[in-house]
């Protein structure tokens, strides 16, 4: 689910997936200890977490190549 919403909290992610709200907090506590994501707001509720490797993944190639300088 976080590869189609890189940005997103527990409360949407349970009610994408059907998963119960603190299986959802137990995976993301998990995924954000191994470094997969990292929760953004610090904040105890409505806390909003992020997928950022995913995100840089979409990203490459996205920039405009480099033409060097005008001569």
């Amino acid at each position: 689910m976080l590869q189609r919403q890189p940005i997103a909290t527990a409360a949407s992610l349970a009610a994408a997936t059907g998963l119960t709200p603190p299986t959802i907090n137990k995976s993301l506590a998990h995924l954000e200890r191994i470094g997969v994501v990292t929760e953004i707001t610090r904040r105890q509720r409505g806390r909003v977490f992020s997928y950022p490797r995913y995100a840089e993944i979409l990203n490459e190639g996205m920039s405009l190549p480099d033409r060097g300088t005008a001569q």
